[in-house]
């Protein structure tokens, strides 16, 4: 039986337009053929993701990893080429975006996820298990204004991995708390890999939590896709690609 191909790139490339003022992005608006600088960040690429699949990208800074989880995402469009992405996609990109700052918490909940697609019910249905999974106590109720930047993550994290996502996007987010929230974070993440038949799609820095959760991984440099396979071969790329002995 061939697996469901949930995420597929073909021949995509993202470019983004460089201007010195904002008068000259208005020109550039308004006259494609006015003068700026380019950048590249994908440049022609093409893969597939299947369904329960965990899949690790791995660059340098720049390299365009970012870039494609924002298009998958839709934050971000494609300059050329197609973007095939089927299933809710639940994202930890910019935790605490999308938060209205004079909502509570829990107010707050039900606005990211009507953001996500979710009706009332459903979300009075996961209500309580992102309130206790976020552990903000009564701070739940306050104005989200009133909390820390760590408390903002948990609450964002805690909201995109109880949707039960199809599809999980995590961009360097396993850094919201203190050491035991981690934990927990890692933890309800390998509980959705293994139970609920999600896609990881993660990028990170650190090969060693790469490895805990992927079992392939694509290595990114300057745009391009260089190496696409086994997580392991992909870190030891990777590491070639760094210059790490």
């Amino acid at each position: 039986m061939q697996e469901k191909t949930v995420i597929r790139f073909s021949d995509v490339s993202k470019v983004y337009y460089l201007y010195k003022s904002s008068k000259q992005r208005l020109m550039g608006t308004l006259f494609h053929h006015a003068k700026c600088k380019t950048n590249r960040a994908v440049d022609h690429l093409s893969f597939e993701i299947h369904q329960g699949e965990a899949v690790a990208f791995l660059g340098r800074n720049g390299a365009g990893k970012s870039t494609i989880l924002k298009m998958v995402t839709e934050v971000a469009f494609p300059t050329e080429g197609e973007i095939y992405v089927d299933g809710r996609v639940g994202a930890l990109l910019e935790l605490a975006a999308g938060f209205d700052p004079e909502f509570t918490g829990r107010e707050n909940i039900y606005l990211k996820g009507h953001i996500l697609g979710l009706h009332d019910k459903e979300i009075a249905a996961l209500e309580e298990d992102i309130v206790a999974f976020a552990e903000l106590g009564d701070y739940i109720d306050q104005p989200v204004r009133t909390y820390s930047s760590g408390m903002k993550a948990r609450l964002g994290f805690s909201i995109n991995v109880n949707i039960r996502p199809d599809i999980l996007i995590v961009d360097e987010a396993l850094s919201v708390g203190d050491e035991e929230f981690k934990r927990k974070c890692v933890s309800r993440i390998n509980q959705l890999l293994t139970n609920e038949h999600m896609t990881l799609m993660f990028v990170t820095h650190a090969v060693g939590v790469a490895r805990e959760f992927c079992s392939r991984g694509i290595v990114m440099n300057k745009g391009r896709a260089i190496f696409d396979g086994p997580i392991d071969e992909a870190i030891a790329r990777y590491d070639q690609l760094i210059g790490k002995k």
